[in-house]
């Protein structure tokens, strides 16, 4: 019997010891030494600024979580094609993806109104750049937008994080310079989402197609025009053989998105999701100094004389109104999350 009771005692007294080694042995795995690796890609190429800015997305990750997050950042089309991203992403073949709501419209409609329905996110009482972006994130992030929009992308299976700026848009380059409005008319536009319908307003044929394809369309002669964001001038250089900016028409920003893969995004502790929710943050900062920096830019190519900002007539002015508010009825008539959508919008430019 005391031989039993010694066994015991030096088998408790082992296994103690073999779960000490455990919980507290150097090579031992713990939630605080976990890495987490994701792999991000933006829906645009190299050259454009929300793009490129992604590293600023990434390095804040990894450095909010003392490297415990380490993230992969590529651009379109290095992994997918941008008509691949969403799906792509949804499926979990990416992490998450940066992108804007133009691009995925059709499969949640409500993401239109993200995007920035055609002269929505104006704000005309604010001068600063800086001050017109705090002022659109408050109506996202405080104003209910983020609700409606966290609720539809999960159901395509995707965690909204966060925001980021765009600058103005569109930033339309033209190779004509308009005396008049009716010169736009027949002209070939590339364009996106609402803005390929937006952009006829003034006669012009829209067509959709790669941003990484447009400076050649540009140069060739498939196309007359072209519309992005600022980087279309700053980052993608289409005002080398499109130098016309038109202008009169464009909001003063436009939004878009990082998504995650909502499996991915279930599956991680609170504290790496709040992590990723301070990151969202930063780079929606950085995007907005960012695309700040490259209106600067286009600012001086015009007192350079490499580009012609060209302000619009009122006849073009009134005809995009007109279908800007066509658009943003037509938008809140598709399901009842872009009713809400809208009607928060409305209500904050004072329309209703």
């Amino acid at each position: 019997m005391k031989k039993e009771r010694t066994f015991l005692v030096g088998l408790v007294v082992l296994v103690g010891c073999l779960v000490f080694s455990l919980l507290f042995s150097p090579l031992a795995a713990t939630a605080a030494d976990k890495v987490y690796r994701f792999k991000i890609q933006s829906a645009f190429p190299a050259g454009d600024k929300s793009s490129d800015l992604l590293d600023v997305f990434a390095a804040s990750a990894a450095s909010r979580s003392k490297g415990q997050i380490k993230i992969s950042v590529f651009r379109a089309p290095e992994i997918v094609p941008i008509e691949n991203l969403f799906s792509a992403t949804k499926r979990g073949t990416i992490d998450m993806m940066q992108s804007a709501g133009v691009v995925h419209g059709e499969i949640i409609p409500a993401a239109y109104v993200e995007f920035g329905l055609p002269g929505a996110f104006q704000v005309p009482h604010i001068d600063s750049f800086f001050g017109k972006a705090e002022e659109i994130r408050n109506l996202f992030m405080d104003g209910g937008l983020a609700d409606i929009l966290r609720e539809e992308y999960a159901k395509q299976g995707l965690y909204f994080l966060d925001i980021h700026v765009f600058g103005p848009v569109p930033v339309t380059v033209s190779k004509v310079n308009p005396k008049k409005c009716s010169d736009l008319e027949g002209l070939i536009v590339r364009s996106d989402g609402l803005n390929l319908k937006y952009q006829t307003a003034v006669g012009m044929k829209s067509i959709s197609i790669p941003g990484e394809e447009t400076y050649l369309s540009l140069k060739t002669g498939v196309l007359d025009a072209a519309e992005w964001d600022i980087s279309a001038i700053t980052g993608m250089k289409w005002h080398e053989v499109a130098p016309y900016w038109l202008r009169g028409m464009e909001a003063d920003e436009a939004l878009g998105e990082i998504a995650i893969n909502m499996k991915v995004w279930n599956k991680l502790p609170d504290n790496i999701k709040e992590i990723l929710k301070a990151a969202g943050k930063d780079y929606f900062y950085a995007t907005v100094a960012g695309y700040k920096g490259e209106l600067d830019i286009a600012d001086q190519l015009i007192k350079e004389g490499k580009l012609f900002s060209i302000d619009l007539d009122q006849e073009c002015k009134d005809k995009y109104a007109a279908m800007a508010k066509q658009l943003m009825d037509e938008v809140a008539q598709t399901d009842a999350a872009s009713a809400k959508a809208v009607k928060i919008i409305k209500q904050w430019r004072g329309w209703e």
